[in-house]
């Protein structure tokens, strides 16, 4: 049975901002990569043999923390981009409301589809399925995208905000996709989880759009 993990990016200094990062190339923050070494040292006392990745920066940068721990290459994979918040990003939710207001979720500003979002994530995670049979895969990618897919996947999954370097473990047995563990931060401790970035929603706890 193939274990995939899924993992969010660690802190930028636009997650403290909280400004919509979207496919900006921004990359991880000192706090990031802290909480990426975090994690690569507890995952050094794991089994995992491969490594997948957004090739956004801030992914990016925290799957190499991570491959050089464990000494595992990372593969670089457009589909696990962040979702395209098109004339949102790089804007905070006071910026948004003032420009287009509080029902500014509803407007036409280019976002890119859930749906799109889900269709290029089911497709590469099936993929893994079939190429790694009875294997255990890193995945480093995006809160947005971590979250759409997985209440794609799964029955009532509920919306939350994934913290920086969280894990969250998929399985699937007979056709049927299970989650073991979710939005687990236990490898950054009390202190370090306090400093957790801010998330970003489209509208306050539906988790339309996270950085």
């Amino acid at each position: 049975m193939t274990t995939i993990a899924l993992i969010r990016h660690g802190s930028t200094h636009w997650n403290k901002e909280g400004r919509a990062q979207g496919s900006a190339d921004i990359s991880l923050d000192q706090d990031g990569i802290r909480q990426a070494e975090l994690l690569a040292a507890r995952l050094s006392m794991e089994d995992w043999a491969y490594i997948y990745s957004s090739p956004l920066a801030r992914a990016k940068e925290t799957a190499l923390i991570i491959g050089e721990a464990i000494g595992v290459d990372v593969h670089l994979d457009d589909r696990l981009r962040e979702r395209f918040g098109g004339l949102i990003e790089g804007t905070t939710e006071a910026e948004r409301v003032a420009k287009w207001g509080a029902a500014w979720i509803e407007s036409d500003l280019g976002l890119e589809p859930i749906e799109q979002v889900q269709q290029r994530g089911k497709a590469f995670l099936e993929e893994i399925m079939l190429k790694h049979p009875d294997e255990k895969v890193l995945v480093v990618a995006h809160g947005a995208f971590i979250q759409f897919n997985m209440v794609h996947l799964l029955a009532d999954f509920p919306i939350m905000n994934f913290g920086n370097t969280s894990m969250t473990l998929l399985t699937k047995l007979d056709h049927q996709w299970t989650c073991e563990l979710h939005n687990c931060t236990q490898h950054l401790g009390e202190q370090q989880a306090s400093k957790i970035n801010i998330d970003l929603s489209g509208q306050k706890g539906n988790g339309i759009l996270k950085t």
